[in-house]
């Protein structure tokens, strides 16, 4: 039995990006390289502005609509008045999965003091799994080393193909 390719879409919550007024978004690359390496298709990419209303309707468009398995963002996840993903997050998700968020937060600890700020959450909408990264490429790459390995696993859970697990 041949199971399809997860698909993933790559959230980037900047204002100064989705106004074109800054340089490439490598932190959308980043995770669209982790989501590839977990060996799925990466079926859309977008930039949205700091805004909550924007970025809940991307994340329930890609989990309700788009069928998407997979939605990782980047971005929005501080403590700044316009930095608002966790709350947009957590107005769509059905159950969180703070273990994720953890671990993120704890990759951070040993290459910055501020990696205590980051608010990021996780957790499903149906059967998709939502994941908050901050903002910074080389956080995003950190974040992504943690968690990579319990993805799979994760992705196939909410598939229904671990049964008995």
């Amino acid at each position: 039995m041949t199971v399809a390719k997860p698909r993933a879409a790559i959230l980037t919550v900047s204002s100064s990006r989705a106004s074109g007024s800054r340089a490439v978004d490598q932190s959308g690359e980043r995770l669209a390289l982790l989501a590839e390496s977990l060996g799925a298709e990466v079926v859309a990419r977008e930039i949205v502005p700091d805004d909550r209303e924007r970025i809940e309707e991307r994340l329930r468009h890609w989990a309700d609509e788009a069928g998407c398995d997979l939605v990782l963002s980047t971005g929005g996840t501080g403590l700044a008045p316009s930095d608002l993903t966790p709350e947009a997050t957590r107005g769509v998700l059905e159950r969180e999965a703070p273990g994720i968020a953890e671990a993120i937060r704890a990759a951070a600890r040993d290459n910055t003091p501020h990696w205590m700020l980051s608010r990021g959450v996780a957790g499903t909408r149906g059967s998709t799994l939502i994941v908050n990264f901050p903002g910074s490429p080389s956080a995003v790459s950190e974040s992504a080393e943690a968690i990579a390995a319990a993805l799979p696993h994760a992705l196939a859970l909410l598939a229904g193909r671990c049964v008995g697990h």
